[in-house]
């Protein structure tokens, strides 16, 4: 068995696949997923998993040169952008609106849904590489 990092085996295997450029996205609930994009439901009740939780645990995981995330999320949930700025105030922060958000997912190689249940509580992650 696993003793460190990620122990869910569908994430762990999207993380080992990652290359450069490839996106994944961090959703709340309410997030559509785009037919044909995998997405690995993590959402246990509303709350739980947390957008929060998923995204501390994935950053240490993966190389993340740009963040992808809703214009919106800086007016309707704060919080949640705050978060966002300084768990990676080392990368570069794109943003969208929250419409041409749900299209971009389209190129993301999975949609890893949370149970979040704050407004705009999604980003996409854009890995880099360790090199």
């Amino acid at each position: 068995m696993k003793k460190h990092g990620i122990l869910n085996s569908h994430i762990a295997k999207l993380l080992a696949d990652l290359g450069h450029t490839d996106t994944i996205v961090i959703a709340d609930a309410g997030l559509p997923v785009p037919q044909g994009v995998p997405k690995i439901d993590l959402a246990l009740s509303l709350g739980t998993p947390s957008f929060k939780e998923v995204t501390e645990l994935l950053a240490k995981e993966v190389e993340v040169e740009k963040l992808t995330i809703a214009k919106e999320m800086e007016t309707d949930n704060p919080k949640q952008a705050e978060f966002l700025k300084k768990q990676f105030s080392n990368q570069p922060i794109e943003h969208l609106s929250h419409e041409a958000l749900k299209k971009a997912t389209k190129q993301a190689k999975a949609v890893i849904r949370t149970g979040e249940a704050t407004p705009y509580a999604n980003c996409i992650l854009h890995a880099g590489v360790i090199f």
